[in-house]
């Protein structure tokens, strides 16, 4: 085995160049299989047989945390201006139990598109792009906490340790690239998510269709490249010894997914010491679309950055790419979690995701690419309709209705599902469960979302558990 030259291991062992060396012999490979009679690659890992039968081929999720107040964005109540100020009826179990009387959105809304969408005036350039988008105006959280509710948003559980949805697509559908991950995470430059990392982790799914998380800031990868006052002859003993320990390890625990994966990602490493930087920089991209994502944006530049770095993903042949918009808590708050003021904190959220996600749908509609992709903007809950406070400017969690909407492959353009009642208490007409969410979003996908199932702990998980419908209406 140590003197075979065609085992993985041990060619990484005897690269004095370090794991650069495999990157090189990838894109020679590469131009060999461009001559005129192509020898395909040797077969990949992750790769599964086939392709998806549905109209999807590959998505990206936007994710807002702190939960978006659908009355303040896309749910336009008239009623709710009429009863502005006086007592609610209703029974409201707000999440810190400080019920205030109905407050009309402080936003004006005005119809949109041939469509006719009612959009607030917080998301002038989303306006713009609602007859390409697919509302989902009834949706239903299990929780008014905020990590609960973004887990199950993320993972279908409330519960912490399920495989998000990233994950169970890389492992449904393997990737389609040699050179990048399946599944890739852009947090926000601002901080992470509630929860954290545990948001993109695959569970009890074998680890290597975990999430990888690009830094917002500096180096892309941390340890993408080798330290440089490591010499070679040094690196290569080290290499050599790794190689043996693993191939130790793995002898004698054969059923341990962790460090196949943990050497799936080394091997992956030497692939991504090439196709990262030329990922992560933009110096090919026009002006104009620099300028239609507002990556020099003051305010908005950060996450217009993820936005474009998510297209390009897509082009290189990532298969999910999950952008945060927003962090975990702070004060003051870097989320659109607005207990204290709906105005002054929905004003400033909005208006660093309204002008990148448009430039997104554009881009891609331009590109012929929204046809096959599929386009997901999430939250974890919605806001009440009334004050949290008597008197006060904010609102509180609101799980009961709230908003999400999706665009591209196989959607109705333009159109509305759902719908809540006069004030925006709750789901009046289609209410529509994270489960019924997830199972359309495998639909799209080719994969029946009640087969997708994995065998852990005496039971076959999945990501809907026992739930789900997909939502035929939005179908086209």
């Amino acid at each position: 085995m140590q003197n075979n030259p065609t085992h993985r291991r041990h060619f990484l062992t005897q690269a004095a160049g370090g794991l650069g060396s495999i990157a090189l012999a990838a894109l020679l490979a590469e131009e060999a299989w461009a001559s005129p009679e192509p020898i395909p690659p040797a077969p990949f890992p992750l790769r599964r047989k086939g392709e998806s039968g549905g109209r999807a081929k590959r998505v990206i999720q936007i994710f807002c945390c702190g939960g978006v107040s659908h009355i303040d964005t896309f749910d336009y109540k008239p009623e709710l201006i009429r009863m502005d100020g006086k007592e609610c009826k209703k029974v409201f179990d707000t999440f810190f139990a400080q019920p205030g009387n109905l407050m009309k959105s402080p936003f004006s809304f005005q119809q949109h598109g041939k469509s006719g969408k009612w959009v607030s005036e917080l998301l002038p350039h989303l306006a713009g792009r609602v007859d390409d988008i697919t509302f989902l105006c009834s949706m239903k959280a299990k929780s008014a906490n905020h990590t609960p509710a973004t887990f199950q948003m993320n993972s279908g559980f409330t519960l912490n340790g399920f495989p998000c949805l990233g994950a169970w697509l890389s492992y449904g559908l393997g990737t389609v690239n040699q050179d990048l991950p399946a599944f890739v995470v852009l947090p926000d430059p601002r901080g992470l998510p509630a929860g954290g990392a545990i948001n993109w982790t695959s569970g009890f799914l074998p680890a290597t269709h975990q999430g990888t998380a690009f830094n917002p800031k500096g180096n892309p990868v941390d340890n993408l490249f080798p330290a440089g006052d490591v010499n070679a002859a040094d690196r290569q003993a080290a290499l050599g010894l790794l190689g043996t320990m693993n191939q130790e390890f793995g002898t004698a625990n054969p059923g341990d997914s962790a460090l196949a994966a943990r050497i799936r990602a080394y091997e992956l490493a030497a692939w991504m010491q090439v196709s990262i930087p030329q990922v992560v920089s933009f110096e090919s991209e026009p002006e104009h679309i620099k300028k239609l994502y507002g990556i020099d944006d003051p305010v908005a530049g950060g996450f217009a950055r993820n936005c474009l770095l998510a297209r390009r993903l897509l082009e290189k042949g990532v298969r999910f790419v999950q952008l945060y918009h927003g962090g975990a808590f702070g004060s003051p708050r870097i989320n659109w979690d607005a207990h204290e003021d709906i105005v002054e904190n929905h004003t400033k959220q909005a208006r660093s995701m309204d002008q990148p996600v448009a430039a997104l749908l554009t881009d891609l509609k331009q590109r012929g690419m929204l046809d096959d992709t599929l386009i997901l903007w999430t939250t974890e809950f919605g806001r009440t309709p009334i004050t949290q406070g008597v008197g006060k400017p904010g609102r509180d969690h609101h799980p009961f209705a709230y908003t999400c909407w999706m665009a591209g492959a196989g959607l109705k353009p333009g159109f509305s599902y759902g719908s809540t009642d006069e004030i925006g208490y709750d789901t009046a007409e289609n209410p529509v469960s994270v489960y019924d969410f997830h199972a359309t979003v495998l639909h799209l996908l080719g994969i029946d979302h009640t087969k997708l199932t994995y065998y852990h702990n005496g039971t076959r998980r999945r990501l809907t558990d026992v739930h789900g419908e997909v939502i035929q209406g939005i179908l086209r």
